[in-house]
């Protein structure tokens, strides 16, 4: 067999039968897939090999076809009927199809729109299925799933042996080289996050998958999807096919145009031409015209071929297809419930103790605050429809994560319920008065149970928690064609036999349509069996006798629907732990009733029952319903605080996460910046030297220190403009924070000892300033300087004196003339605040009487000049004492030396009086070694 790469041209061998390479077969989880979840579309949801269970596993895939149960019951068949029955009577179908305006491919639309969407069949993969849509939602952008095509009726069609025509394989070939493009935008995003493990759950999705690449490599190789037809290359056979073909056709149209030419010449004709019809075209092109039939009859049987084989080879694949569209259509789905928890302000349930073990302890077996049915919530919430009608326009625009749709408030929201049923109980009855919301509750319970199981995020608030439950079973209202007590037994008949210990059971109107006695009767032995069963049952009835089941037992619990006696209309809130009333006397007497009849009514009922009666209207009975909702609301102040606790907990804890992620990331930036820095100071250091060397030439050479001394001070100015400070690791893209300064302004420089300078530009875009302080110009951080105070007053914080070589004047051995120069010199190379050494001897008095003449008034200059801060004399025999200017005392003559040297460098104008406001420190030490 030969070889195929990617890398080089390939074509197959001799034709009949065509040599491919061998196309990738199926790995352990795909084989798993194809014999417990691969069956016929057409095969009845009945037919038993979809009640075939499939083992839990950690990583296995989702079967996305049917709703299959962990637990075993004794009649399946009869659990799954009963649990589709529930589906439907809690509007499971309306809730998939309002999903199904978030879905990105037209699997996903078709799998919401049937209400094929998976739930959960353990706890582990409902936990996999909330892990999913949470990993969507964090998601920075959504994925692109634009050209998927569902091509499982083209697979069947190659499984059944059907020729499959160029259109459709190419739409196997880009629906497979799109489905692989999900992983690489999703490793792309992974790659980019601060954090993996946010991004595993999608991963894990389509990790195992085969997408085949060899096949589409293949199909792409032979078949031009643009002009839909078969390359030359796809077989040797069609190239030499092809190839004859054009040759004869090219000696037809030779021989014909030397014929219509010969007629021309002869004056048969006007002009000579050839035309292409089916008529007779001289003894010379009939062979010619026959061989051009039999090779195009063969080359449509050499392209049917390769397209059979083409068709035989996704046949083959056909398992590996169907699993990597189950797995696309599952990705589709996580991103739709994300977006459809962004839209209704949705937040993630979480599983209570009971009923799922690794959970933490909780004392409410159900605990769901402000919970709003999302099929009513819809009506408050943007239109949805406009979302399916421009899918295909910008799905990734419409259908992935974005924010939610509420409205400004101009629609009326559903009133929002609180859900709170304790570990201990296991049947609830709920009371209260015809239209008050006793069953829309019930089915708010019902489904928010199913949403969870299908990995979804609930319209509520804090952090709901249910348990979970393998089966969902409802009898609410008559949906048989018989008498309704018979129906309504019958279907509670069949609940009793397939309800489990992880069960929910809710029962409308339980005992109703027939004696209030039997019935009575019935239903306290029904609940009384229900409590020992399952793991919870929820029931709402108008017989006061089963509300007093709590009394005698804590697995029973009461709640009742508020009615508001003056406006005569249900609240819709639950009141747990309390019996409801009817209210039927306070009704019919706001309606108009005649008072004696209403009267006659009281008196009746006061007989048939005193003590209840006594009981709910004493006013100790109202004021306590009174001081619980007082509570309720203090509880509900202490949820919401508690949430934005637990909020900001949880956002602290994420960022802490990815903290070391973070601070390595600040790192690398930094030493981008200071290598960026260490550049700009090389290049400025560069250009000094340069200068240098190119002055050094044409200096004289008694202009040589000078020259030096100049270069020096300015790398000096460049090395302590970049010198590092606290203040480089702000943020230097937060401009707003810093002070920008105007042309000519003043500003302090704290990189520089607080050195005042002038600004001479404006401030630049990279955050810099070009300053100018003395003669010397340098450009310093807008995060280094400070706004001069207002009264005028410049901060002169001391520095520490340091004494390096350069700073430093030895005047050892120097005579009189040579030491002036030098400290000359010295004091012209020193900047403003800058501080100057001079080492001397103990002398011989001769430069105390040369400039004993002018002493006086050199003394006079140098003191009446703010140039001069201080002068410390120093000596290893004694401690310095510092000589300020108001009282000078000369120790040495060194002084006298140093006032002629100031006073020549004033006379000098090196520097000015304006740019004399920062001082020179003069430190003179005295060394007898």
């Amino acid at each position: 067999m030969q070889a195929w790469s990617i890398f080089s041209p390939w074509r197959p061998p001799e034709m009949h039968p065509i040599s491919w390479p061998e196309v990738p077969r199926c790995n352990a989880a795909q084989l798993q897939y194809l014999s417990e979840f691969h069956t016929p579309r057409n095969l009845p949801q009945q037919h038993p090999r979809y009640q075939q269970h499939r083992p839990n596993s950690g990583q296995s895939p989702l079967p996305l076809r049917n709703i299959s149960r962990a637990t075993a019951s004794p009649d399946p068949r009869l659990a799954d009927s009963l649990q589709s029955e529930a589906l439907k009577i809690l509007e499971w179908p309306s809730l998939c199809n309002q999903l199904s305006a978030f879905t990105s491919t037209s699997m996903g639309l078709a799998a919401a729109q049937s209400a094929r969407i998976p739930l959960g069949r353990t706890p582990t993969e409902t936990r996999r299925l909330l892990d999913q849509t949470s990993a969507a939602l964090t998601m920075p952008r959504p994925l692109d799933f634009s050209g998927i095509q569902d091509v499982s009726r083209i697979v069947d069609a190659s499984v059944a042996g059907t020729m499959l025509m160029i259109g459709e394989l190419c739409s196997v070939r880009r629906t497979l080289r799109l489905a692989r493009s999900l992983i690489q935008q999703l490793e792309e995003i992974a790659s980019h996050s601060s954090s993996y493990h946010r991004c595993s759950p999608l991963l894990e999705i389509l990790r195992d998958c085969d997408f085949l690449v060899e096949l589409e490599r293949r199909i792409e190789f032979c078949v031009d999807c643009n002009f839909s037809l078969v390359l030359d290359q796809a077989s040797e056979e069609l190239e030499m096919i092809r190839s004859e073909r054009k040759l004869n056709m090219e000696n037809l149209e030779a021989m014909l145009k030397k014929k219509s030419s010969q007629v021309f010449q002869a004056g048969g004709i006007d002009r000579p031409l050839v035309t292409k019809r089916r008529t007779e075209g001289g003894r010379e092109a009939v062979e010619l015209n026959n061989l051009e039939v039999s090779l195009s009859n063969s080359e449509k049987m050499e392209e049917q071929a390769i397209l059979s084989y083409l068709s035989s080879e996704i046949s083959e694949a056909s398992v590996q297809i169907k699993y990597l569209l189950d797995r696309v259509l599952e990705v589709d789905l996580a991103f739709a419930r994300a977006a459809h928890a962004q839209w209704m302000n949705g937040v993630c349930p979480n599983f209570s103790a009971v009923g799922c073990q690794n959970s933490e302890h909780n004392s409410l077996l159900v605990n769901v605050s402000s919970i709003r049915h999302p099929l009513l919530l819809e009506s408050s919430l943007r239109n949805i429809s406009t979302l399916s009608t421009s899918r295909s326009s910008s799905s990734n625009q419409e259908t992935g994560v974005r924010k939610s749709g509420m409205l400004p408030g101009d629609l009326d929201f559903p009133v929002p319920i609180d859900i709170k049923i304790g570990s201990g109980v296991r049947v609830i009855v709920i009371s209260g008065p015809n239209t008050g919301g006793k069953t829309a509750s019930m089915k708010t319970l019902g489904l928010v149970s199913i949403m969870l199981k299908a990995g979804m995020y609930l319209p509520a608030q804090n952090h709901p928690q249910l348990p979970w439950f393998d089966l969902v079973l409802a009898d609410i209202g008559d949906h048989q064609n018989l008498s309704t007590f018979s129906g309504h037994i019958s279907r509670i008949c069949n609940i009793l036999k397939v309800a489990t210990e992880r069960s929910l059971v809710l029962l409308d109107e339980l005992g109703s349509g027939t004696d209030p006695s039997e019935g009575v009767a019935l239903s306290a032995s029904i609940m009384h069996y229900l409590k020992e069963r399952v793991n919870l049952a929820v029931v709402t009835t108008h017989y006061a006798d089963l509300t007093r089941l709590k009394e005698k037992d804590a697995k029973f619990e009461n709640a009742a629907m508020e009615f508001s006696l003056e406006s005569l209309q249900p609240t819709y809130r639950i009141i747990w732990g309390s019996m409801g009333e009817s209210n039927a006397f306070s009704i019919a007497k706001t309606i108009g009733f005649d008072g004696r009849i209403i009267e006659r009514a009281q008196s009746w009922v006061k007989k048939l029952t005193p003590e209840k009666m006594q009981k709910l209207n004493t006013l100790l009975y109202q004021s306590l319903l009174e001081e619980r909702n007082e509570l309720e609301i203090q509880e509900k102040k202490a949820a919401s605080l508690h949430s934005d606790v637990l909020r900001l907990y949880h956002e602290i804890h994420d960022e802490a996460v990815d903290l070391d992620v973070r601070e390595a990331a600040l790192k690398a930036n930094e030493t981008k910046m200071i290598q960026k820095e260490l550049k700009v100071v090389k290049a400025e250091i560069d250009t000094v030297v340069q200068e240098f060397e190119k002055q050094l030439k044409i200096t004289d050479p008694e202009d040589f220190n000078i020259l030096l001394k100049e270069s020096e001070s300015s790398i000096a100015s460049i090395v302590q403009a970049h010198q590092p400070s606290g203040d480089d690791f702000v943020d230097r893209n937060a401009t707003s924070s810093f002070y920008v300064p105007q042309i000519g302004e003043q500003i302090v420089i704290k990189d520089l000892g607080d050195k005042v300078a002038t600004v001479v530009e404006a401030p630049s875009a990279d955050n810099t300033v070009l300053v100018q302080y003395g003669k010397i110009r340098v450009r310093v951080n807008l995060s280094s300087i400070n706004a001069v105070a207002a009264n005028g007053a410049l901060a002169s914080a001391p520095q520490p004196r340091r004494k390096t070589l350069k700073n430093t004047v030895d005047l050892r051995g120097m005579r009189f003339e040579e030491a002036t120069f030098n400290i000359e010199m010295a004091i012209n190379s020193r900047g403003p605040n800058s501080v100057l050494f001079i080492i001397h001897g103990m002398g011989t008095g001769r430069n105390i009487r040369m400039s004993r003449g002018c002493g006086c008034e050199v003394s006079a200059s140098f003191l009446c000049h703010s140039r001069m801060l201080a002068v410390f004399e120093k000596s290893v025999l004694k401690p310095p004492e510092e000589l300020c200017f108001q009282s000078v005392v000369v120790m040495d003559d060194i002084f006298c030396l140093l006032c002629r040297a100031l006073h020549n460098t004033f006379n000098m104008r090196r520097f000015s009086r304006q740019d004399a406001e920062a001082m020179i420190i003069v430190e003179a030490y005295k060394d007898i070694t």
